[in-house]
């Protein structure tokens, strides 16, 4: 009877714990940078295993002072874009990527 137990609660253990790993979303690897350069906030594509499955970028920058600023980066290794955002310090940049599943993700989040 206790050997028929044990059976039975692994059993629907198991059944729980592989259900679970069904629903965990893939992460994807990306690197990204922003500077400050003056009055400007400077975001680059740095690279990772994952940028061929990127679709798009899109760049938000909240300024210390109110304003937010908006941009699109390209996909490609290197690529660059350049938002009027403040004047340093405590500027909010966030990246989110747009991948060629449909799914988004947060690649920065940061205060320059």
């Amino acid at each position: 009877l206790m050997v028929a137990i044990t059976v039975i609660l692994a059993a629907v253990i198991a059944s729980f714990v592989f259900g679970m790993g069904s629903s965990v979303k893939k992460t994807y690897n990306v690197a990204v940078t922003a500077t400050q350069s003056g009055n400007n906030v400077i975001v680059t594509l740095a690279g990772g295993p994952d940028v061929p499955s990127l679709q798009g970028i899109n760049v938000t920058c909240y300024s210390s002072t109110g304003t937010n600023t908006t941009g699109t980066l390209a996909t490609t290794v290197g690529a660059t874009v350049s938002l009027q955002c403040g004047s340093g310090g405590a500027d909010r940049v966030l990246v989110v990527g747009e991948f060629k599943d449909g799914t988004q993700q947060i690649l920065l989040d940061t205060f320059v």
